[in-house]
């Protein structure tokens, strides 16, 4: 199949990959040129507009946006409707918010043409060899690039979810669960850590790969960085949110589910953010009020 692909960040320039290996036709396009210019070293062709990628391809287009969730998304699709014509397709490879593929599907039907929202997981060396893909859209534009989504796949790895917003709505749960995963995973080994200072953590994850009930993919994970750096001794605890764990707990207020798991890794994540918290202070200095507890002064 031909396709075209709008950005070559990290996934994208290995899913460009993937697709060339598995014999499609890729016509590819990004901001950046260093990025540009290195695809047409592995073999991919260039064009140096979001126009002059819809004018090359040929036929019934194909069109996989592998951009970041947002304006950047409304912006692309605002200049390639002018290029397209009805039964064109274009999949929407990034974590953009469910509700709003459900509103560009609308707008883009009105032309005739169909968006794929497309949840794609797996790490940027498996976006290379074989992703996992949730798609969601018209069912005649999944039927026409099916074959398509399980190409670039792992076995079993690509599923049509139905409705537009589906594919989406999909990962953005995925990725809430994997939030809740990976706080439980730092909590046992921060235990472990405490417990014992001198343990090595990575021979731990090494053990619980293989046969553990919580082995998996990211305790292998766990056990490459801990590896690769030991007890993490030289990085801080910081850790920043792209937005599909806060859109998991507002939908599920939204629907009367209770997620608490989620939702304390998504705020443990805020907390990490921060160097105090005016809160801490205050509930420090209640203990002392009440309870005559000692505070820990500034130096």
């Amino acid at each position: 199949m031909q396709v075209g692909l709008i950005g070559l960040g990290k996934m994208g320039y290995s899913l460009a990959l993937n697709m060339k290996q598995k014999g499609h036709d890729v016509v590819a396009f990004d901001v950046n040129k260093v990025a540009m210019d290195r695809i047409q070293k592995d073999g991919i062709k260039t064009v140096p507009s979001v126009h002059a990628l819809a004018e090359t391809l040929t036929g019934r287009k194909v069109i996989w946006m592998m951009v970041p969730a947002g304006q950047v998304v409304d912006v692309i699709l605002n200049n390639l409707k002018y290029y397209l014509k009805a039964d064109d397709i274009v999949i929407d490879g990034g974590n953009s918010f469910y509700k709003d593929s459900i509103q560009r599907a609308k707008d883009l039907e009105k032309a005739g043409v169909f968006l794929l929202d497309c949840g794609t997981s797996g790490s940027v060396e498996e976006a290379r060899t074989g992703v996992c893909t949730m798609v969601g859209g018209w069912k005649g534009a999944w039927d026409y690039t099916a074959s398509f989504f399980k190409s670039i796949s792992v076995e079993n790895g690509s599923v049509y979810c139905g409705k537009n917003g589906s594919g989406h709505f999909m990962k953005m749960i995925h990725n809430g669960i994997e939030y809740g995963m990976m706080q439980a995973i730092a909590e046992g080994f921060e235990l472990i850590h405490k417990h014992s200072p001198d343990m090595d953590l990575a021979n731990i994850a090494r053990v619980w790969n293989n046969g553990s009930l919580v082995r998996g993919k990211l305790l292998q994970l766990t056990q490459r960085a801990l590896e690769t750096n030991h007890n993490l001794e030289t990085i801080r605890g910081v850790v920043h949110s792209s937005g599909e764990g806060k859109w998991t707990v507002e939908t599920a207020l939204e629907m009367g589910v209770p997620a608490p798991v989620i939702t304390m890794s998504l705020l443990m994540r805020y907390r990490s953010q921060q160097e105090d918290t005016f809160s801490g202070k205050m509930v420090a200095a209640l203990r002392k009020e009440f309870g005559g507890h000692e505070v820990e002064n500034k130096d």
